[in-house]
Order: C-alpha cells, then structure tokens, then sequence
C-alpha cells in the first residue's frame, strides 16, 4: 500500500453540498481519499476546530499589466500571487493584455514568461482584446483559445482600449465558433466621458466627483446592449463587477429570458460607498474604482442577487497602484480625477472579507461561501473538477481556516506591493492560517513557503458555460432568414 504524501485530519469540510467532519488524504498533489480514521500519511496535519475548504479561485486580478491609460500596476506575479496565496487564493486569472499594435501571441507569450518566472499560486489568463485586427480575428486569437486560453476580456469603454459595437460583435462570433466565454467591462462610453468633461471644466476636479462620472445609467445601458448581442449570437457573457441593483436586475430578466449570461461583482460593492471616496484632499483617490462604490442599497441588492443566483462569483479584481507618484499621482501632486488611476488591492482581502460577512456574520452560508469564491468561478471558467472543490482526483488546493481567529486590517498588513490596504480598520473573524497548493504547503505559520514560480498555468477545456444555449435568434435560423448560412 503506498503511503498517503500529507494526511488533514479532523477538519470541518464544506462544499456547496454541505460540511461535514472527516480526513483528507493527499498524494501526489491530488486529494486521493476523504473519510474517517484514514491511515496517516509522510506527514499529518491536526485540523481538529478548523475548516478545510478548497483554496480561492479568483478570477479577475490584473497582475504585471500595462493599464488601459498606458500605467503599469504595482504588482508582480511574485508579490501579487503571494498576497493572494495569505489570503487564501490558490488559483488567479490574470490578463494578457493586448494594447493597440500588439501581436496578441506575443502578448501571451512574454505575459506567460512573467508568470512563470514569479507566480506562487497557480494561473490562468484572460485574452484581453483591444485590436480585432484580421490577424488577431482570424489566426491568433482561434489558435490561443484551441490552445486552452477559454475567456476572453473586451471593453466597452476607455478610449485606448475600447471596441466599437461592430468589433465587439466579431469578437463574439470568433468566441462563438472555437468556444470561449466573452467577459466585458461594460459601461457606456459616451456618458461616462460627457460627464467627467462637465465635472471638470466647472471645477469638480476631486476624487469623491469620479463616482459622479460614471452614472449609473451607463452600467444599465451597457448591460442591456451586451446582452442584446449575446441573444443575437448566442454566445455566453460574463459581465464583470456589477455595481447597481439596476444591472443586477437587468441580468436576472435576462436569464429569465433564456439568454446565457453570467456575471460577478466585487467586494468594493459589497463593503464600500461613494462616500469613501468623500476624504480630504486627494485621500479618497485610494479607494477610486470602475465602476465606482454606489450606495448601501445597492450592496443589499447585490447580496440579494448572490443568493439568488443572478450574480454567481465574487471576484477581487485587484487592479493595485500606490498612492505615490508611481501609481495614484503618476500625473502629479495635484491631478483632477481623471488623472487618476483606477483600481483597488483585493487578492489577499477577498475571502476573509466575504467569510466574516457570510459566515461569521451569518449573511449566508459557509457552502454558498465556499461556491461564490472556489467552485462557481472553477466551474464558469474551466479549471472545475480539478480547481475549487475538495473531491477525490481534485487539485489538492486546500485552505485550512480558524473560524474564531480575529484580525484588524491594517495599511501596513497585506502582502502585496501597494502599501495600503482600503479596508484598514476593518475587524474580522475567521482566517486562512494553512495554505496547500498542489498539496505543497504555501503559506503557514505567518510565513511563505513556495518558491516564485512554482505555480503552474492551467490551461482549460470548453466548459459547459461556454457553450451556446442552442436559441438561434431568426435572423440565423435559415428557417426564418430565406436560407442564408450566417452560422
């Protein structure tokens, strides 16, 4: 009989399905048993108190990247993954990102050599889309998706980065046809740029005016208009970080209606206001995000939708930038907002905040917790069965967490590179203290235990979220359009 590699023993296991206290052995990187009183393994680890749960699997983090206003982000995949691993996340989709005359195989090749040489946890990437050049349409981006490179990320807004409706249509299509998932930025455009020209020439130039840039009309619009496309195709979307009870209520009518749409949203909207942004001086840039924090009642419309199913992941989209001159202020000591760089540290914050609110708390459950952060973003985005669950031949990514462990965020306290965390303050229980990716142990004791680079890329099959839902619109039904072939 060949020996278990690490036996956890008596631990509270919990999956969507429900917890349950057994042992879990792991050999070779994989969970190879779950039961009682299972032989011990080379090495045991006592989670008698403790919940097992499957490591975090966040699938919105930009890491290593060139923004959109052309300003590289604070992290690397060394100390973004790092953060993410202490905060209980074994798995990160980051962003290979195409800008403007960029070869998107050579985006993908070179963003794939920084990851390798630094991630910790294990990653995957999203295809991000600013130039659907018949060479990006035709060759590069079919190749890529073949290849195991399953979503796809386009805007709808940002003047550098931006697709017009015609090319987020051919996008689409070539998604459609080697079978990826389409995620959107969505907002409109128009509004947010008229709005943000008016605040400033009438000298509305601080932060707390960036909420006020984006109206929440533009994230309805936006929604409405992606998800007419997606009915038109039939492609599946997954609009990223909803922000309004309106958008949420736009996707459930949507979903109701048969059209295949998923969608997250983000701590940020859960936790903060567009008063947070209301500091003085250029204090509340720290906590500037698009789209913006909106209002108390939109956080309890979006817990709703979570439970509901309308929204099925909470993602971090960790878009990290100092508040110096290298992030925040890269324009100078006294920019007007929209200078400004958007984005928030979320990786390390993600789950500890959602865990004190859902299970703590009692807001939710601890397997609705376990699904709207692992399983259900495995699932949507194809690392599932071998990511975001705790099953016999899964991954053993594995978070071992204290229930009754209190912490304070502090500004100095996240292991990333930003320098200040925008929940500071904030007291919570329940904590990640053992970390297994692979079945190595990443994190214990308060300390890093996995060498840079010892993440792998995960490459991933056509899941089932990214298959169409097989409702032709008639306009290619050759029943219904004269017999043209259109599909």
């Amino acid at each position: 009989m060949v020996a278990y590699d690490l036996v956890i023993k008596g631990g509270s296991i919990a999956t969507t399905e429900g917890v349950s206290t057994m042992d879990v052995a792991i050999y070779r990187g994989q969970i190879a048993a779950l039961g009682w009183d299972l032989p011990p393994g080379r090495r045991t680890i006592d989670a008698t108190g403790k919940l097992v749960l499957p490591g975090g699997v966040d699938a919105h983090c930009h890491i290593e990247q060139l923004s959109g206003g052309g300003l590289m982000n604070a992290d690397t995949f060394e100390t973004a993954t790092r953060s993410a691993a202490f905060g209980g996340t074994t798995t990160v989709i980051s962003f290979a990102a195409q800008h403007r005359r960029d070869s998107l195989l050579d985006v993908v090749r070179n963003y794939s050599d920084l990851a390798a040489s630094g991630a910790v946890t294990d990653y995957a990437f999203h295809l991000w889309i600013s130039d659907p050049t018949p060479q990006t349409l035709e060759h590069d981006l079919p190749q890529l998706i073949e290849s195991g490179h399953r979503s796809i990320k386009i805007f709808m807004t940002y003047d550098r980065v931006r697709l017009l409706d015609e090319q987020v249509l051919d996008v689409m299509m070539v998604a459609r046809e080697h079978g990826a998932l389409v995620c959107a930025h969505a907002e409109n455009h128009g509004m947010i740029k008229w709005m943000a020209d008016r605040l400033v020439s009438r000298g509305y130039v601080e932060p707390k005016f960036h909420g006020v840039s984006h109206p929440r009309v533009c994230e309805i619009e936006a929604f409405e208009r992606l998800i007419r496309f997606s009915q038109l195709l039939d492609q599946p979307i997954m609009l990223f970080h909803v922000s309004t009870a309106e958008g949420a209520a736009v996707i459930r009518r949507a979903r109701g209606e048969g059209i295949k749409v998923f969608a997250e949203t983000c701590p940020q909207y859960l936790f903060l206001t567009a008063q947070d942004l209301d500091r003085p001086g250029l204090e509340g840039a720290k906590w500037m995000c698009s789209p913006p924090p909106r209002s108390t009642a939109d956080q309890n419309a979006l817990w709703q939708a979570l439970e509901l199913g309308d929204l099925q992941v909470v993602s971090s989209d960790h878009a990290p930038y100092r508040f110096d001159e290298s992030g925040k202020l890269s324009a100078g000591p006294n920019p007007d907002f929209k200078q400004i760089a958007n984005g928030l540290p979320g990786l390390e914050t993600r789950l500890p905040l959602l865990f004190d609110a859902m299970v703590s708390q009692g807001r939710s459950s601890l397997e609705k917790f376990v699904e709207i952060t692992a399983t259900a973003p495995a699932k949507i985005y194809g690392l599932h069965p071998r990511k975001g669950a705790i099953a016999v031949g899964a991954d053993a990514d594995i978070a071992i967490w204290n229930p009754d462990r209190e912490v304070t965020f502090t500004d100095d306290g996240l292991h990333d590179n930003v320098g200040y965390n925008p929940f500071a303050g904030r007291t919570l229980r329940g904590w990640p203290e053992i970390v297994l990716r692979r079945g190595d142990v990443i994190v214990a004791d308060g300390t890093l235990q996995a060498a840079p680079g010892s993440g792998q890329l995960q490459m991933r099959g056509r899941a089932a979220s990214m298959r169409p839902a097989g409702i032709l619109s008639p306009e290619f039904d050759p029943a219904s359009n004269f017999g043209a072939q259109l599909l």
